[in-house]
């Protein structure tokens, strides 16, 4: 009897030390989406607990209830959504010792906003998925170099993207970056262009960038709907126009190190990722060899 209590005693042990050998992950997910989508995010938790078993997962749910989650992802301002997650993240004590975190699409930007404003515990590694660090110019699915028409229609939607009204009811309209009027887009977009320090330097936020041990962003080669989707790597439209792609090491915002990114590229800590996907595919397979298997294990 003795010997089959030290048994159990013995797998109880093992099992919590696998448990305790993996760092939290907490992840944030895209636009028409929710936090526990059988399909989308529900599907990556159950491949990251099948990969990293005992591993503790939050998937951050932005109100009550999945219809408020997919309905405050249209409609609540990012700030407003930043200061849900942080209070999440702060009352779940598994988190406490620090955690790593995973951003699909506008939820990359979003999660960015909590490294970069929550008090709290310490995000270790950064994952992002698809995101628009530099905000878009386009619609999806309608690509102004090919389609002469979108290239008319980004143009006619920042006439009315700016409005204050349009920046406090629409979250997408937070992630509106026009590059032919730079100093518009600087003073009047209410979210992407200040936690990319465009118009104040806010230390915090390099610090806590820095903080990171690893950020990882992954572009999707077959991207239509993030336009452009160099934004995923916070690439964008040089200044002035819209067609040309300016890499991030010839921006400002990497010369000038405002973020702080070229110091971490220096540090070795920024990690670029092409995946071959178009933006709602999903391979778990080369995503666990790419991604989990290098910056999660």
């Amino acid at each position: 009897m003795n010997k089959i209590c030290n048994f159990f005693i013995f797998l109880v042990l093992i099992t919590r030390t696998v448990s305790e050998s993996y760092t939290p992950i907490v992840l944030w997910h895209g636009m028409v989406d929710t936090c526990c989508n059988e399909i989308s995010m529900d599907m990556l938790v159950r491949h990251l607990k099948e990969a990293l078993p005992g591993v503790h997962t939050v998937s951050l749910m932005i109100g009550n209830n999945t219809k408020e989650d997919l309905r405050n992802g249209f409609l609540m301002h990012p700030n407003e959504q930043i200061e849900i997650a942080c209070s999440i993240v702060n009352s779940d004590p598994l988190l406490a010792d620090g955690y790593n975190a995973i951003g699909v699409s506008q939820g990359s930007q979003l999660i960015r906003g909590l490294l970069q404003r929550c008090p709290g515990p310490r995000m270790k590694t950064l994952i992002t998925m698809a995101g628009q660090h530099q905000g878009y110019y386009g619609i999806p699915f309608c690509d102004p170099l090919t389609i002469p028409r979108c290239d008319f229609i980004r143009k006619t939607l920042s006439r009315f993207a700016y409005l204050s009204s349009i920046q406090k009811q629409s979250t997408q309209a937070t992630f509106w970056h026009d590059s032919l009027n730079e100093e518009t887009y600087k003073h009047k977009n209410t979210y992407i262009a200040e936690i990319n320090n465009e118009r104040v330097i806010n230390k915090t936020y390099i610090t806590k960038l820095q903080s990171l041990e690893n950020f990882v962003m992954i572009k999707y080669e077959k991207e239509t709907m993030v336009i452009p989707k160099d934004s995923s790597w916070f690439e964008f439209y040089a200044p002035g126009q819209s067609t040309k792609i300016l890499p991030l090491r010839e921006s400002d915002l990497y010369i000038s190190d405002r973020l702080g990114l070229k110091q971490m590229d220096q540090d070795g800590k920024l990690h670029f990722i092409l995946a071959p996907w178009v933006h709602w595919e999903f391979d778990w397979t080369w995503y666990k060899k790419n991604v989990v298997d290098v910056f999660l294990k």
